[in-house]
């Protein structure tokens, strides 16, 4: 029994007034009985002395609101108190004092300290004050002969004595034991005497805590009932009132029962640290704050925890992650903790990082998951061994045997990528006879990946990036266009980077990626991408928000951390150049399309198939594989045919010789096939007329046949091809020329000269056939040619040639001449004087003509209009 003194007894002046007030009870009303071996039972049931009493204990005599509350053992000494007193009044006056006694008491405890622990409990110092009020007694019978009786006492005393606590709705368990000293207090009414003394406190069963403990940790506690136990003498003056035994209890509903005390973790940090009996380890660093709302003081020796964390299955066991020491820390009445925490994690066990068998993800995923995702991550905290010799055995053997969870509050980390390139981008699109809507039918990409990944402030370990994989949804303009599926471990290596004025790293991570699948899942917003890359001549910046799975190498080992956020800017770079000037927009010309050679491989009376090979320039840094294109070909909004290309590969720059199949079939692919062979007619007509015609190519739904949406996309777009020139030059058709400009500026026409004989009535022509290897038959010819008096100047007929070859005539490839054709003389025109006036010489001519051409079964008749023709006269 440790040492202690007498409680002083100093008595303030009575109260002057009597006023009865209302307490809100919080204990039921007193029987109090002396039983046949003369001992002294008390069961609180309605009393309001003991509601007094117990808000007394809570620290809110006065209020009715349930704020703090104090440790068990403060409220069991109060209680201790209690009793004895009961005892008192008991022995020495009647049963109706001992009502007085009950309704007026007031104990009430201004603080609790630690003073020292022992090897079996602490030494506790108690203060507080102890009035009788007499204006509590609700009748004024008790009220009148209890101010008697307690005046003639004046003063009662109690000898040291031994309090146990126990818990009958847990088997009567021991909870504690406290060792109570002398205490004399003055009784009379208005007086009060302050309390001050040490007491020995001893825990009880540690078996019996833990169960009341992790009852009151699930939650599953309702009401409590304590019962105090005590063998107590006493003393009024010189009169000795005996030992007797002294039992009360105490009720304590489901409410007032303390709650978890509200904690608040303000910093948690990450750090490598070397750790000697093994290869090194993580260091987590948390300062957590709470607020002690009890006039509670003590010095906390350090104390060695345990964290852990849920296994796959609710049943599993606990899985430890880390273990944490704590150094002393000095409790204050009333005040906020702060405290700072070091967690030492030395490797990371299998149970934590394996995917379990149902779910697929493993502890350390649905713990980072809530964490980073900003959610509250759940761990338990269960005392072990204390890294001090201070601290005593008891306490590391009642905290050992019990489990705490702990809400750990997430935190987003915000854009995690700083910076986002792709190099030697490749795209794929799916093979011919992929099927749509499978795996195999959607566009692929291939790069290299290099990202600047800003690490969180809170991670000071080195860290390296073995592999990552991800599933990215891509965003542009705030409208989502699809996602980027890297379902697939992609081989990665990373570099930290030191960031110049905070000190904090960054690290750079390189990864290639194969054939990655991008799936469309907006139609518009892929056209709208398509646009944007083919006609603003602009970057477009693509976003990215995606899960990332990563591989990682740290002091723990490796381990994967799956779905880890992130976002970034993927900037894409046009296929057209800038405009020239403000509302032009950018078009196929940035491509420079060129026909380089025409094979006609196959024909129908009313279609033609060619072969060509074009060139073209890939102003971007991208490559493609594209195993199978049809695109279709317009000309005046009419459908005239469609061109295939098949393994097609572009690569950044010049692309050459890319074999091209088109199918010119003007009437066929009409459903009114007169006026598609009309329009056909009329491209072609001017096209050998040397005028400046081009083509309109447009996708179409069945252009990527694995992939019908992709085409349908695409169709919103057309882009024009200007058609080569006639003789061989690659360059595009110019306009036609004005009449009566100089020779150098005509452009090569189907018919470029011809040489008239006059004697014979002949005229001989210089032919250019579009054709490279194919043989151009004509099979009729209507021609008429005129002179211009001048350039404003109405037309005089010449001559004209009506020709129906039998057989037909060939005009071989390139340039060639025609034989002699009959020609029939305007004699009596001013055409022909001037014809006969340039003999010798040259004259400018306008020829018009209807010419029937033919190429293996295929056959035509289109219209010739050639101007400013040098044609020779000779005799």
């Amino acid at each position: 029994m440790s040492s202690s003194r007498p409680a002083s007894a100093r008595s303030n002046s009575a109260r002057q007034h009597e006023e009865s007030t209302e307490r809100t009870p919080l204990l039921a009303s007193s029987d109090t009985a002396i039983n046949a071996d003369g001992d002294i039972t008390t069961r609180t049931r309605n009393s309001s002395a003991a509601s007094s009493l117990l808000r007394s204990i809570q620290g809110h005599p006065t209020k009715k609101s349930k704020t703090g509350r104090w440790p068990t053992f403060v409220a069991l000494i109060a209680l201790c108190l209690s009793a004895t007193l009961i005892m008192v009044f008991a022995f020495i006056v009647p049963q109706t004092v001992q009502e007085y006694a009950m309704e007026a008491m007031v104990v009430e405890p201004t603080s609790l300290s630690i003073d020292s622990f022992t090897s079996t409990g602490v030494i506790a110092k108690v203060k507080g004050t102890f009035t009788m009020d007499a204006s509590k007694v609700r009748k004024k019978s008790v009220r009148d002969i209890g101010r008697l009786g307690t005046w003639i006492a004046s003063y009662v005393e109690s000898k040291p004595s031994r309090l146990e606590v126990m818990l009958p709705d847990y088997d009567n368990v021991l909870i504690g034991t406290a060792e109570i000293p002398a205490i004399k207090v003055d009784i009379r009414n208005g007086h009060t005497t302050p309390l001050e003394f040490l007491t020995e406190v001893e825990p009880g069963s540690h078996d019996g805590l833990h169960r009341v403990a992790r009852d009151w940790l699930d939650k599953k506690m309702g009401d409590l009932r304590l019962q105090g136990k005590a063998s107590v003498s006493l003393k009024s003056g010189l009169l000795s009132l005996g030992t007797r035994p002294v039992s009360h209890e105490l009720l304590l509903k489901s409410g007032d029962v303390p709650a978890m005390p509200a904690y608040n973790i303000t910093k948690l940090n990450f750090r490598e640290v070397v750790i000697p009996e093994g290869p090194g380890g993580i260091a987590a660093e948390v300062s957590i704050s709470v607020m002690n709302d009890y006039p509670l003081e003590f010095e906390l020796p350090p104390l060695g925890f345990a964290v852990l964390v849920n296994g796959c299955q609710p049943s599993d066991p606990l899985v430890m992650l880390a273990d944490t020491i704590t150094h002393s820390l000095q409790i204050e009445p009333k005040t906020e903790l702060h405290a700072n925490v070091t967690g030492f994690i030395r490797r990371l066990p299998d149970d934590v990082i394996q995917r379990c068998p149902e779910s697929g993800v493993s502890p350390l995923d649905v713990l980072l998951g809530d964490y980073i995702h900003g959610n509250e991550a759940k761990i338990y905290v269960r005392g072990s061994e204390s890294p001090s010799l201070d601290t005593p055995a008891w306490m590391t053997d009642l905290i050992s045997g019990l489990t705490v969870p702990l809400q750990v509050p997430g935190k987003t980390f915000g854009d995690l990528i700083k910076n986002f390139t792709m190099a030697n981008v490749h795209v794929s699109l799916p093979d011919f006879d992929a099927k749509p809507d499978t795996p195999a039918a959607q566009p692929k990409i291939s790069a290299d990946v290099q990202a600047l990944i800003a690490l969180p402030s809170e991670m000071k370990f080195n860290i390296d990036v073995n592999r990552v994989r991800a599933k990215a949804d891509i965003f542009y303009k705030h409208k989502k266009l699809g996602y980027l599926d890297l379902h697939q471990w992609q081989a990665a290596q990373s570099q930290p980077t030191k960031k110049l004025g905070d000190g904090n790293t960054d690290l750079q991570v390189e990864s290639h990626i194969e054939k990655a699948p991008i799936t469309i899942t907006d139609d518009d917003v892929f056209t709208e991408v398509i646009q944007a890359l083919m006609f603003s001549g602009k970057t477009l910046n693509m976003h990215i928000k995606a899960d990332v799975d990563v591989d990682l190498k740290t002091a723990l080992g490796e381990f994967v951390v799956r779905q880890i956020p992130a976002e970034g800017e993927i900037p894409v770079q046009p296929i057209s150049h800038p405009p020239s000037h403000p509302g032009q927009n950018s078009s196929l010309p940035s491509l420079h399309p060129k026909v380089t050679d025409l094979l006609i491989t196959a024909t129908t009376p009313t279609s033609l198939t060619l072969t060509a090979n074009l060139a073209l320039t890939n102003p971007t840094n991208y490559s493609a594989s594209v195993p199978y294109i049809n695109i279709h070909l317009f000309a005046n909004d009419t459908l005239l045919g469609n061109a295939t290309a098949r393994n097609l590969t572009l690569v950044p720059g010049l692309n050459s010789n890319i074999a091209v199949t088109a199918l010119w079939s003007p009437y066929d692919s009409n459903e009114n096939g007169e006026e598609g062979a009309a329009v056909g007619r009329e491209f072609l007509s001017q096209y050998i007329s040397g005028w400046n015609t081009s083509l309109v190519l447009k996708a179409h739904e069945g252009s990527i046949p694995a992939s019908p949406g992709l085409g349908r996309a695409l169709s919103a777009f057309e882009f024009t091809l200007p058609t080569p020139r006639l003789g061989g030059d690659d360059s595009p058709s110019p306009p036609p020329p004005k009449p009566g400009a100089p020779d150098e500026e005509q452009p090569p026409t189907f018919i470029s000269d011809a040489t008239m004989h006059l004697f014979s009535s002949t005229a001989e022509f210089t032919l250019h056939s579009p054709l490279r290897h194919t043989n151009l038959l004509v099979t009729h010819l209507n021609a008429t040619a005129f002179w211009h008096r001048s350039p404003e100047a109405d037309a005089e007929e010449v001559g004209r040639i009506l020709y129906d070859p039998v057989p037909a005539m060939v005009v071989p490839p390139g340039e060639s001449r025609s034989p002699r054709l009959p020609v029939e003389w305007d004699l009596g025109g001013v055409g022909y004087e001037a014809v006969k006036r340039a003999l010798g010489g040259t004259l400018k001519l306008e020829a018009r003509a209807t010419v029937g051409v033919g190429i293996g079964r295929w056959r035509e008749r289109v219209w010739f209009v050639g101007r400013g023709l040098g044609v020779g006269v000779r005799l």
